[in-house]
């Protein structure tokens, strides 16, 4: 059996449970309450992933993931799982990872463009409601019939003012645009910056393939998100995510059934991907997580509730490890209840009072057999981490990412010719024609004036000449010829 096809250890209880490759890309949960072990838990699955060079996606919700660049045995509780597991054969190593980071800091710029994302996660992304994100798609569709790519946020700006602006003359072909909507869209990219937005649209863009690499020894590379800002920002990290996702989806040629998958993808803190989430958009989702896996992906889901899944996803995750959860209340109880009754039934067990009583580290394991069905529930300790537990410091993360193969290329940004810079162009082109058309009416009007003026002094004349003898026709005289050279009056 090769390497690739070796199943994969994960936990031990009565027998030791081990994750079947050619069932990994089935997804899988990982579920339990703050504190149960569930960031460990989907260390350990990463390490093994990574071990028959599958490449795996993670983001780092709380900056304790990076250390997986270093070998472990620096942690007393670690040596303490391995002996009361009886775990003989165990080694502590290093896996192969790169850092990545939408602002920039700790790890290599991650950015994608406005026509990537599309209107459909922008909109979520700027919490439009149905008639906004209306706008917002015809703003989109304006700007590929006349050509303006959308890059960046500048780009978006401009097309929508643009738009707004025109507003009159979009109506026919495009429909209704409503100022208040141009406004709302506006209002609402000015906060998308203020959260750091900018940074995240531009170019280079990711490109996938960079995702789905291994090193020198054959490893699969472990790309990790800086997530710990981010986070703070849930709409923003979870719409990035699920571009990534979508992607993947989109890019990614059908495999059917690989021996191992082609990429594994943790989503941590899955829940703020359906929450608030418009109809149209949970169908999008659904259809991409039941998809995925024909092109050798296998999405793994972090979440503290299973309840916070839809069960139309949920019924797709067929590798699941369940830690402790609490019952305080009765959604609680609900969310207990619910997670016990996934399991395959295990006759010597009592789920629902397991998933009460199990301790940190400890989980209800099953996944899928070589046939593609549930195993018997088991309660046991998943094995600990090969890697280091002891947070990395920035001298050593920079070593890691300057040292990466792609440092240089994302770090270096790119503004080419869009959709900002064109319509600059012609706002300036149209400024140009609407001072010369003011020129050519104020010269038009300067020779009206002029032929005024000559009629009116002429008629001055004649009244001169009558009245040339007197003392006030003196006076008018000079007043008149006065004010035009620039004299004083008497």
């Amino acid at each position: 059996m090769g390497e690739s096809q070796q199943a994969l250890l994960i936990a031990k209880g009565e027998t030791e449970i081990s994750l079947l490759p050619g069932m990994a890309n089935r997804h899988g949960l990982i579920a339990g309450a703050t504190g149960t072990g569930k960031t460990v838990t989907l260390r350990v699955l990463a390490e093994q992933f990574s071990r028959i060079g599958v490449p795996v996606f993670m983001a780092d919700v709380k900056g304790d993931l990076a250390s997986m660049c270093k070998a472990g045995g620096d942690h007393p509780k670690v040596a303490q799982r391995i002996q009361k597991l009886g775990l003989s054969d165990f080694q502590f190593e290093a896996y192969p990872v790169v850092f990545w980071d939408i602002i920039g800091d700790l790890g290599h710029p991650v950015r994608t463009t406005i026509s990537d994302m599309g209107p459909l996660l922008l909109s979520r992304l700027l919490n439009l409601n149905d008639t906004q994100s209306g706008v917002l798609g015809l703003v989109f569709k304006v700007a590929d019939d006349n050509g303006y790519l959308l890059l960046d946020l500048k780009d978006l700006r401009s097309m929508v003012q643009f738009v707004g602006e025109n507003a009159e003359q979009f109506r026919v072909q495009y429909g209704n645009v409503s100022t208040a909507s141009i406004g709302a869209i506006q209002r609402n990219l000015l906060a998308l910056e203020e959260q750091g937005g900018a940074k995240f649209f531009g170019e280079p863009a990711l490109t996938i393939d960079d995702l789905i690499q291994t090193d020198q020894s054959g490893k699969g590379m472990i790309n990790i998100l800086s997530a710990e800002k981010l986070i703070h920002s849930p709409k923003v990290y979870a719409t990035f995510l699920l571009w990534i996702l979508a992607e993947l989806f989109e890019q990614l040629p059908e495999v059917g059934d690989p021996q191992k998958p082609k990429l594994v993808f943790f989503f941590d803190e899955a829940h703020l991907l359906f929450e608030d989430t418009p109809e149209t958009l949970r169908e999008k989702i659904e259809q991409v997580v039941r998809l995925i896996r024909s092109k050798g992906v296998g999405v793994y889901f972090v979440t503290q509730n299973p309840l916070d899944l839809p069960d139309t996803v949920l019924g797709q995750l067929g590798n699941r490890v369940q830690h402790a959860l609490r019952a305080f209340t009765p959604r609680d109880q609900k969310a207990v209840n619910a997670a016990a009754e996934t399991f395959r039934t295990n006759p010597r067990l009592d789920i629902t009072r397991a998933i009460l009583e199990l301790a940190v580290g400890e989980a209800l394991v099953s996944v899928l057999d070589e046939k593609g069905s549930p195993t018997i529930v088991q309660r046991a300790f998943i094995i600990p981490p090969g890697s280091s537990l002891t947070l990395l410091t920035p001298e050593e993360r920079k070593d890691i990412i300057r040292g990466s193969v792609l440092w240089g290329h994302y770090e270096k940004e790119i503004d080419r010719e869009s959709a900002y810079e064109k319509l600059k162009v012609r706002a300036e082109e149209m400024a140009v024609q609407q001072q010369e058309q003011v020129a050519q009416k104020e010269k038009a009007s300067a020779a009206g004036r002029k032929s005024q003026t000559a009629d009116l002094i002429g008629a001055f004349a004649k009244s001169t000449v009558r009245a040339i003898g007197s003392q006030v026709g003196r006076q008018i005289m000079r007043g008149i010829f006065g004010s035009m050279l620039g004299g004083k009056k008497r």
